[in-house]
């Protein structure tokens, strides 16, 4: 995918930063829109499906937070890769991120040279995903990349994305101990740093939604997707 053809999203109730940021963005080639609250940033995304959305978590009307929950219950976001950019680095606004169906988490402020950096390994994900096997089947779940949902159990269901990517990652070899290290490195990627309990919310989500029988903690070590 070419760079002219990738849409990103800017949302930020600052307009110094919609003007550096999205300055800088341009100029590397991308097509970037902006938004300055939740709402708009909803409304735009449902339009122009951005293959990245940049966005805020203080800001009025509606936040960042609320923003992208809503996001992830649009089918056709679902590839969209979701990061925060935002000045609190509180542990517990990250996690909230994250549960909300985040991808990523940036924290200003930030040099826009290093910012662009970041968005570029991001996009690189969308090429990662090209090159995956499509369609995975496991027991009574079938994993469908291509179209980013599952089957589970005949119910047709779809995860935010870093949900998906770890339900996928531990089920293409079931029985397998993953430790979290791979797991951090294979999902968020070695540009990104999160806790460990990034992991734990996710898996808590996937038992939630998928059975908590299939995954099992291996104390100390990290995961296993058992059939």
């Amino acid at each position: 995918m070419k760079k002219k053809d990738i849409k990103i999203l800017l949302v930020d109730d600052e307009p110094d930063i919609l003007e550096i940021v999205g300055y800088n963005l341009s100029t590397e080639g991308y097509q970037v829109s902006t938004a300055t609250n939740g709402v708009e940033a909803v409304s735009k995304a449902k339009k122009e499906n951005p293959h990245l959305v940049i966005l805020d978590v203080m800001m009025p009307e509606m936040d960042g937070i609320e923003a992208c929950e809503q996001m992830r219950q649009v089918p056709e976001l679902s590839n969209t890769i979701i990061t925060f950019l935002t000045a609190r680095g509180e542990d517990y606004s990250q996690v909230a991120g994250f549960d909300a169906g985040a991808d990523d988490y940036i924290t200003k402020p930030i040099k826009p040279k290093v910012l662009v950096s970041k968005v570029k390994a991001l996009l690189r994900r969308l090429k990662e995903e090209d090159t995956a096997a499509q369609v995975m089947t496991v027991g009574n779940l079938v994993i469908n990349r291509e179209e980013y949902k599952i089957v589970n159990d005949g119910v047709e269901m779809i995860l935010p994305r870093k949900e998906f990517e770890l339900l996928s990652l531990l089920a293409s070899k079931p029985g397998k101990v993953f430790k979290r290290e791979e797991i951090l490195d294979k999902v968020w990627g070695n540009e990104v740093i999160v806790g460990g309990r990034t992991i734990d919310v996710h898996i808590r989500k996937l038992r939630e939604k998928i059975g908590d029988n299939n995954f099992k903690t291996v104390k100390g070590v990290g995961y296993k997707f058992v059939l």
